[in-house]
């Protein structure tokens, strides 16, 4: 069993501290037991990480740096997580749930979040506007200046990454607000920042909770741009607190992601899309595949398989799971498992039909079933709302255009994927599709380089790939008289 210190304090301009709030108990799913405290942070320390990560802007102790320079600390950054991996790993699947070789995915996810951007770094190039004889007109990027990140719970190294990487890379100075039930492993961020000679408040991190620390720096008059990845409710109240201060935000929000399997789908590797696409973290990914929209033709095949899918995978503490397998670990909290479990009932009480899982087995611990769920119609809530579990529900087309019109039947609009041999119906669902990423025979294609984010309520902005870098940078013109 790895050994788990007692408490673990927030870092605030260089140093480890206390929090203003006192101390918050964080719970390891895979048991149910109390895993450690961490320090909780107020609204007083979230001033004090802000003006930190002012100090370090004004300074231009990051801005001023030949790019190269900095995109060399980030990247050093990654190398430090892989070279810890086999230390953050327990940590993140205690606190988190997840098998442990899913946690070591995760890291590697994360590393590989500051090996890109550190080497985009040098690629952020202005230009030259010709206005004729008399001018010299050029564009400039400059780093907004504080970036607030807020991050999810479901991964909360590679969401720490994905944004932390990218803002160092520009120049900004971060300030992390933690998940209060996974914010154990941000601490190695700070070691990685002290590492490779960050200056003291370049990177600030504190747990706290949402309705405090998280308002506290979304509302900071100091915050120049904030990321957040979580649900629509929050992202709204976000936004509206950084609208005051006409601040722009990056928000990944929720998803209920439909995959669209044609009569024409290689169904054999499609049961290896499903196992990654619902059932990986246990489901709880915000571009999970939570529909399935499978042509009637092949319902039965297509059901049976993926039936079957959920029936081997093997669940228990993730800790137990040193090995890449069909296992899965436990959802984040015994909540947010109750939460799924009693959706699975209330699409049951609608009409639905459990065709596996669909149950808490009987040991301790915020475990659930891989559960696929048939006889699920596009007005269930089922159907509509993010379930942020194992859970899939499968539904009926006959038509193409009727299978383009459900997936596109939610507000939401985050990811969505076509399987077909068919080139030309793949493109087409794909122009039609209305989500940020489209996925065609490969669920979760892609990668660190290709963009990411939605439509509708699923958010705006883009992470991963270059688009991600323009969020954390803003355009400076300058336009020069010239004599003669």
């Amino acid at each position: 069993m790895t050994e788990i210190k007692p408490y673990w304090k927030n870092y605030i301009d260089g140093a480890w501290v206390d929090g203003g709030a006192g101390r918050i108990d964080v719970i390891n799913p895979g048991t149910g037991e109390k895993l450690a405290e961490h320090a909780l942070a107020d609204a007083a320390d979230v001033d004090r990480a802000v003006m930190a990560a002012r100090r370090v802007h004004l300074s231009g102790a990051l801005s001023d740096l030949r790019p190269v320079e900095r995109g060399r600390m980030v990247q050093a950054m990654g190398r430090y997580l892989l070279d810890r991996i086999d230390e953050i790993a327990p940590v993140l699947t205690l606190e988190q749930g997840k098998p442990l070789w899913e946690a070591k995915i995760e890291i590697k996810g994360a590393a590989r979040y500051f090996e890109y951007y550190g080497n985009q770094a040098e690629t952020v190039e202005g230009r030259s506007i010709p206005l004729g004889k008399g001018y010299f007109d050029f564009t400039t990027y400059e780093p907004f200046g504080v970036s607030a990140q807020i991050i999810p719970w479901n991964y909360p190294v590679e969401m720490t990454a994905r944004s932390l990487s990218a803002g160092l890379a520009t120049g900004n100075a971060c300030v992390i607000k933690t998940p209060e039930m996974t914010p154990l492993t941000n601490a190695w961020f700070a070691h990685a920042a002290e590492a490779v000679g960050l200056p003291a408040g370049a990177v600030n991190i504190m747990c706290g909770f949402g309705h405090e620390a998280g308002a506290a720096l979304s509302a900071h008059p100091y915050v120049n741009q904030v990321v957040f990845t979580g649900s629509v409710p929050t992202g709204i109240a976000i936004a509206t607190a950084a609208a005051q201060n006409v601040v722009p935000c990056v928000l990944e929000l929720g998803g209920k992601s439909a995959a669209i399997v044609h009569d024409d789908a290689d169904l054999a590797a499609f049961e290896t899309d499903v196992r990654r696409g619902i059932y990986f973290n246990a489901g709880q990914v915000c571009s999970a595949m939570s529909r399935v929209l499978v042509h009637d033709s092949i319902h039965d095949a297509l059901v049976e398989r993926m039936v079957g899918v959920a029936r081997s995978l093997t669940v228990k503490p993730g800790i137990e799971q040193p090995e890449f397998g069909p296992t899965m670990g436990a959802m984040v909290s015994e909540r947010q498992r109750d939460r799924a479990f009693g959706m699975i009932g209330d699409a049951v009480a609608a009409g639905a039909t459990i065709a596996a899982g669909g149950r808490k087995p009987n040991i301790p611990g915020a475990f659930l079933e891989p559960t696929v769920l048939t006889d699920v119609t596009p007005d269930m809530t089922i159907a509509n709302e993010e379930v942020f579990g194992p859970v899939v529900s499968v539904m009926k087309f006959s038509t193409d255009a009727e299978a383009i019109k459900i997936a596109n039947g939610t507000p939401y609009g985050l990811v969505g994927g076509v399987f077909t041999r068919d080139l030309d119906r793949a493109t087409h669902a794909a122009r039609h599709i209305r989500a940020g990423q489209v996925f065609v025979n490969e669920w979760f294609a892609g990668g660190v380089e290709t963009p990411f984010g939605g439509y509708g309520k699923s958010g705006y902005g883009r992470e991963k790939g270059r688009e991600a870098l323009w969020n954390y940078v803003q355009t400076k013109n300058v336009a020069i008289k010239l004599k003669g």
